[in-house]
């Protein structure tokens, strides 16, 4: 008898790495509406100071300006789209 290897199911099919916390926080400030503090910190489990923190430091330098505006008494961010020049 001879034994012949077959190729596992892992090996054909890729795996799309997990969306990190700060994938979900640029997600969310990328609506036009933009989100506040309370909605950040429930989406990524993190206290208001982190997602402070984050918008400060990461989603900067992935480039991003992030711009705060209070609607009916609610601060809400919002990443700024680049203008169209």
């Amino acid at each position: 008898m001879t034994s012949t290897t077959k190729a596992t199911s892992a090996n054909a099919t890729t795996t799309a790495k997990p969306a990190s916390k700060l994938d979900t926080l640029e997600k969310l400030l990328k609506r036009k509406t933009g989100v506040s503090i309370a909605d950040m910190t429930k989406a990524t489990g993190w206290q208001q100071h982190s997602v402070r923190g984050a918008m400060a430091g990461a989603m900067k330098k992935r480039g991003h300006t992030i711009v705060s505006e209070k609607i009916d008494g609610t601060r809400r961010y919002r990443i700024e789209e680049p203008s169209g020049e």
